[in-house]
């Protein structure tokens, strides 16, 4: 029998997002060979990389170029696709459901909480039955398919109401991810509405729905008034300092009395802490988010860690009382540091501070089109701005694998043009199969197709 002075330190990342893929390569990477064993949690086996979902929706990148196969970028670890749904930290035991099983437990030494967000709604009537978020793959590609769906239909059409409310697209949230994934649908619609004979681009209609006064806050004042001044050259509608009150049977009514039948909603008005970590018995803030200190570890609790979207980082760089914003900059140096603290308390030496002055943040505006801030003072419009976000974005692309495809996604697509084919059938692959097996009615007679 071994001595636990052999045994290894048993680290349970919950999550296997940005946070947790990191911080598990980083642990892995750092520790002495049979020091450490890794298990890794999370409903999906791969992690997105959501900068790029705007890319993929708009068929500018390959679905499955944008995530990473959690087993092959964590060879060492133990990677189980389910979730944890109860957490007792004074027996240091997480409850794991797998996607397919009985529930089991399972012991850990040091905890790593990566859960991130889930889109922030809010009890608008109608929205649950009809918005589209934009936070996984499947809902981006489900955005690209529905919209040109759409085009379909109203391409196809003879009913002026049906082809109206089909060409309307409404976006609600006005920050990073809604105005990328709203230029980037409607640079996409542009291009494809050239291959259909009855419709235009004149006859979509794109808008922005947004509750503060300005949008891309994260650019600054200036940037974000030339972005709304070259997005409204494009004949995208603004409604700034205005709410969604009501998308029932998809009749938009906002808070000025404008009211709109749109066959698209988009929700893309930020994000929250995932529920789940009101069930592990951690200290939370006022938002849901977990209270962790700037060496990364959960306020009162050495042996657990906590970054990225799903906790409340104290910012260092930016001074007392700020908190890191919930980004992929910060996320990614987080679980770097993360990763090396682990190392360090399992050790037995002190755990490093996390500090990251803001690089700066940039926004990709459709094809050839973009705004960026570099640290705060630099700042770039147009083609130079997009190829520094295409830049940045292929640089903190985990491995070596997805960063080729993407460049190779690149470079074919300054040879062809990207695809315009609707697969709305994805969403149900079997209904036409289930169609063809369904045993006739009694009395109803086939014809013979063949």
């Amino acid at each position: 029998m071994s001595s636990n002075k052999d045994r290894r330190h048993r680290i349970l990342v919950v999550g296997g997002g940005y946070v947790g893929l990191y911080a598990a390569q980083r642990i892995l990477k750092k520790a002495k060979y049979g020091e450490v064993s890794v298990t890794v949690v999370d409903p999906r086996s791969y992690m997105t990389y959501q900068p790029f979902l705007p890319e993929a929706a708009a068929g500018s990148l390959s679905p499955r170029h944008v995530v990473v196969p959690l087993r092959r970028a964590l060879p060492k670890a133990d990677v189980v696709t389910g979730r944890v749904t109860d957490i007792d930290q004074d027996r240091k035991v997480a409850r794991i459901v797998p996607l397919v099983g009985e529930a089991y437990d399972h012991e850990f030494d040091y905890l790593v909480i990566a859960l991130g967000s889930i889109s922030r709604t809010f009890p608008i009537p109608g929205l649950a039955e009809n918005g589209i978020g934009f936070k996984t793959i499947e809902e981006a590609i489900a955005l690209r398919n529905h919209v040109l769906g759409q085009l379909d239909v109203a391409d196809s059409t003879t009913d002026p109401e049906i082809r109206r409310r089909a060409l309307t697209f409404a976006f609600v949230g006005g920050g990073f991810a809604g105005i990328e994934a709203l230029a980037e649908i409607e640079d996409m619609a542009r291009d494809a509405v050239k291959y259909y004979k009855n419709i235009s681009r004149d006859d979509m209609r794109f808008i922005m729905v947004e509750a503060m006064h300005r949008i891309l806050p994260e650019v600054g004042d200036e940037l974000g008034k030339w972005t709304l001044k070259k997005l409204k050259e494009r004949g995208i509608e603004f409604y700034l300092e205005t709410s969604l009150q009501s998308c029932v049977d998809k009749h938009c009514v906002l808070s000025d009395g404008t009211e709109f039948d749109a066959s698209t909603i988009v929700w893309t008005a930020g994000v929250k802490p995932n529920p789940a970590l009101a069930e592990f018995g951690l200290p939370l803030g006022p938002r849901g988010h977990v209270d962790t200190r700037p060496t990364l570890q959960v306020t009162g609790m050495d042996h657990v860690f906590a970054a990225g979207d799903n906790a409340q980082v104290p910012d260092l760089a930016a001074g007392e009382g700020a908190w890191c914003p919930p980004n992929a900059q910060h996320a990614v140096r987080q679980a770097k540091q993360l990763g090396d603290n682990v190392i360090s308390v399992m050790r037995g030496f002190p755990p490093a501070e996390y500090k990251h002055k803001n690089l700066g943040a940039v926004a990709g505006l459709g094809l050839h089109k973009g705004v960026a801030i570099m640290f705060g003072k630099f700042k770039l419009k147009g083609l130079p701005a997009w190829l520094f976000h295409r830049t940045y974005h292929m640089y903190a692309m985990p491995t070596f694998n997805r960063k080729s495809r993407i460049v190779a996604d690149w470079t074919l697509a300054m040879f062809f043009r990207r695809e315009i084919v609707s697969l709305g059938s994805m969403e149900h692959p079997r209904d036409e199969f289930a169609e063809a097996a369904m045993p006739p009615a009694p009395g109803v007679k086939v014809a013979n197709k063949s």
